[in-house]
């Protein structure tokens, strides 16, 4: 007799939340054969390449309609970056080397693809790696086009699965079946991978990095559970456990239902206050789902992928428009936009990026725009016009101290004086304020405070510069804990000497999204939670739970405790109760 399989447990990291129990399928991708046969003229193997990359364009565009469709169009940007691939000279170029030393195109991409990712994995950045996978991804799709085969991207699931995969590429995320698919669990990938990042949008329970070997652990066929809120996988559950499981998940749908209540009603606390829960965005679609999950506004409109997306900066004109269009959208609800945050690990194409040990240190966001005056005016002009008639705000990136806020305010008055001569309208009565994300500009908010309307945490960078933690080296990424005692204790001094200027205070990083952090965000006087628009519910409904007293004796119990771990733990219990 067989003995049967032992349950076991694996630990992986928790990526997009929601439990799923269902049978593994192990997705192998396909293996591209490449023909022995001989190269025609370099001419014919460059006109079979150009081709293949207008069927792969062609696929490219359909995938991106499905995904913007489904999850907006901020989600399916990738596929438009990916059809930019299409036309780099890079790619082209080193394909055309190889072939004009005799290789076969096929041969001469798998060299280029390699090559190219390569150069981009090496370069020890989350944000490189991911782009290195999707240099694979792409170069894949053309090999498979050269090679006459069809797209068949996990066609072989046919019944409700959990997919598990060494790790899923953009095109393999997006070619999913909704109606097949469980959830996900990969070997490799972060928080910030694409698969993540479109699990997240998309609503599928997932678990990445869970390690090697994952697909020898798990064959296809073996029952599993997966919980993406604990980045816990199940092998072979036993029946109490799947009903437990099951139980939890029960209880979890059952919450769901609770939230819809509360994503209808403005965010208070259980006694009375009134705490402002937005939205973190990018676009016109982004700006439509915060509206359907209750966003009161938007705490941070990211402008960044305007500059991004092209090979030139963005004019007034364009810019106008797409900022009309998001202030529409929100129908008077205050909008707070961030100006251009590039650099770091956002160097446009078109900019003439130094060569930076540390780019998370050096010449971003703030920097540039004072650098670049007439870059920043442009934007600014374009922000002031289309803020007429609407609840609009500016909040500069990266200021650290006094010096950087009054040259970018003096910027802005500039900019309104040349409107007014001109006599085109503006928003003349726009609040400017700043984003909280360096150490400098946390222990001097009592001082930024004489020239800044608001302030806005930016816990992500405000966690990496007091830790002194690359938040995208996995070496250490551990210590990137935004729940750490020092973190916490900047985020309570701002707080405080904001409010003892008579100033705003809200939080746009994500810490202002995540539960366990809530109740002590309340605690110290939070006034506003942005965050991504699918956390909107559940934090009106936890905010709703809370007293400002209850919330204020969670939060001085966390600060007593000397780390993150010990706070963490706290928490967890904390919300065990409420």
């Amino acid at each position: 007799m067989r003995e049967p399989v032992p349950e076991k447990t694996f630990i992986g990291i928790p990526a997009s939340d929601g439990i799923a129990i269902g049978p593994a399928f192990c997705y192998i991708p396909a293996e591209l054969t490449i023909p022995v046969c001989a190269a025609g003229t370099v001419d014919e193997e460059m006109t079979r390449f150009d081709m293949a990359c207008k069927r792969a364009r062609v696929e490219l565009q359909s995938l991106y309609e499905a995904i913007e469709k489904r999850a907006g169009k901020e989600e399916a940007s990738i596929f438009e970056a990916h059809q930019e691939m299409l036309s780099d000279p890079a790619l082209e170029g080193k394909v055309r080397a190889e072939v004009e030393i005799g290789e076969t195109v096929e041969q001469a991409l798998v060299k280029a693809t390699k090559e190219l990712a390569s150069l981009l994995a090496g370069m020890d950045n989350e944000l490189f790696a991911a782009r290195a996978l999707d240099v694979k991804d792409v170069g894949h799709r053309i090999l498979r086009i050269l090679l006459g085969l069809p797209d068949t991207a996990l066609s072989a699931v046919t019944e409700t699965s959990i997919i598990i995969a060494e790790d899923l590429t953009p095109s393999d995320t997006a070619s999913l079946d909704p109606k097949l698919t469980l959830g996900f669990i990969t070997a490799q990938g972060g928080l910030t991978s694409h698969s993540a990042i479109l699990a997240r949008t998309l609503g599928l329970p997932a678990i990445v990095g869970m390690g090697a070997g994952l697909l020898e652990k798990v064959p296809s066929g073996t029952s599993i559970i997966l919980d993406g809120r604990t980045g816990e996988m199940i092998f072979a559950p036993g029946g109490e456990t799947i009903a437990r499981y099951k139980q939890i998940k029960a209880k979890r749908e059952s919450h769901l239902l609770s939230l819809k209540a509360a994503v209808e009603k403005d965010a208070h606390t259980a006694n009375g206050r009134r705490v402002e829960v937005t939205a973190n965005v990018g676009e016109a679609a982004s700006a439509r789902d915060a509206m359907e999950h209750g966003a009161e506004g938007i705490g941070l409109l990211r402008t960044e992928f305007l500059y991004l997306e092209d090979t030139q900066p963005p004019s007034e004109e364009k810019q106008y428009h797409i900022y009309r269009e998001i202030f529409a959208v929100m129908s008077g609800r205050p909008v707070i936009v961030r100006t251009l945050d590039i650099g770091g690990d956002k160097p446009p194409s078109y900019f003439p990026f130094p060569n930076e040990m540390n780019p998370f240190l050096g010449w971003r966001a703030i920097r540039i725009s004072l650098d670049e005056p007439e870059l920043f005016k442009t934007q600014l002009r374009a922000i002031l016009r289309a803020a007429v008639g609407h609840h609009a705000r500016i909040m500069f990136p990266m200021v650290s101290d006094l010096d950087e806020l009054r040259r970018a305010r003096e910027i802005v008055e500039v900019v309104k004086r040349g409107l007014e001569v001109a006599s085109v309208e503006f928003a003349g009565d726009v609040p400017v304020g700043i984003m909280v994300e360096t150490p400098a500009a946390a222990v001097l908010v009592d001082v930024l405070a004489e020239a800044s309307d608001f302030f806005s945490l930016g816990t992500n960078d405000l966690t990496q510069y007091t830790m002194a933690v690359d938040r995208g080296n996995a070496k250490v990424s551990g210590l990137f804990q935004p729940l750490h005692p020092a973190v916490l204790r900047l985020i309570r001094q701002t707080i405080d000497a904001g409010h003892a200027k008579g100033k705003w205070v809200g939080m746009c990083g994500e810490l202002a999204g995540m539960t366990k952090a809530i109740p002590i965000l309340l605690g110290f006087g939070l006034d506003e939670f942005s965050m991504n628009p699918r956390a909107i519910p559940e934090a009106k409904y936890l905010i709703g739970k809370l007293t400002d007293e209850k919330a204020r004796d969670i939060a001085g119990q966390a600060m007593s405790f000397g780390t993150a771990a010990e706070i963490e733990t706290y928490m967890k219990g904390v919300l065990a109760l409420l």
